[in-house]
This record gives C-alpha cells, sequence and structure tokens, in this order.
C-alpha cells in the first residue's frame, strides 16, 4: 500500500498575511500572541492507520464568555484552507466522522480514525480566543 505524506506545519505563504497585524499590535499596546505549537510537523502514513496531531497553546484557550475558539483547519495541494473543526470538537458540515477534535484549556489534539489518500495536505490549528488570532 501507498504511503501518504502528511505535512503538520503551517503554510509559509500565508506568513505575510499574519504580519500584517504587527502594526497594529504596536498601536493597541499588545502584550503578546497567543503560540500555538503543533506536533508532529509531519507524518508519513499508510492508508488506513489512525493519525493523531497535537496543538498545545501558550496560554489558556478558553474565552471570558466560556468558549473555545480552537479550530481545525486542512489545506490540500492546490486548493484554499477547509474548516474541519471548529470549536475543538465540532465537525463542519460535510467533514466524515473519520475527523475527530478534543481538548481543553491549552492542549488539542486532532484524530483521523482511519487516514485516506484524500487526506493528504497541510493541517493547522486555528485559535480565535484573544487578539490576535493566531495559526
Amino acid at each position: 500500500s501507498s504511503v501518504q505524506h502528511l505535512k503538520m506545519r503551517f503554510p509559509s505563504q500565508l506568513l505575510g498575511v499574519l504580519m500584517l497585524w504587527v502594526p497594529a499590535l504596536i498601536v493597541v499596546g499588545s502584550i503578546g500572541e497567543v503560540v500555538l505549537t503543533q506536533t508532529p510537523l509531519s507524518l508519513s502514513v499508510t492508508p488506513g492507520e489512525p493519525v493523531s496531531i497535537s496543538c498545545r497553546a501558550s496560554q489558556s484557550l478558553v474565552h471570558s464568555n466560556g468558549n473555545t475558539y480552537l479550530h481545525w483547519y486542512l489545506q490540500k495541494p492546490g486548493q484554499s484552507p477547509q474548516l474541519l473543526i471548529y470549536k475543538v470538537s465540532n465537525r463542519f458540515t460535510g467533514v466524515p466522522d473519520r475527523f475527530s477534535g478534543s481538548g481543553s484549556g491549552t492542549d488539542f489534539t486532532l484524530r483521523i480514525s482511519r487516514v485516506e489518500a484524500d487526506d493528504v495536505g497541510v493541517y493547522y490549528c486555528f485559535q480565535g480566543t484573544h487578539f490576535p488570532p493566531t495559526v
């Protein structure tokens, strides 16, 4: 069976978009942004195998309203990012139940119960609890 390669690193071409937030941060005097650390950065798997991707935040992602705005996206080759999981564990419309999200506070996990060839791409977590949003 073929081995598929899943990339977990955030696409470098999108980093320029994030840099646009820096001047605004200086103006409003923000202390700093939330750092999200994903592991592993890359993974080679065989179709049918389970996969887990971890996302750890530098501070709690629980909002003052009680919600946790931690989302998971997948960017397939040649496509725009697509939402997989929102608010930790909710599958977006049309996302197969092979995908699941869990976690709380600062530690979160995306699981794929049985990897398929179509799952190849770049996976990244995104937080919208604190300004600026970060990946």
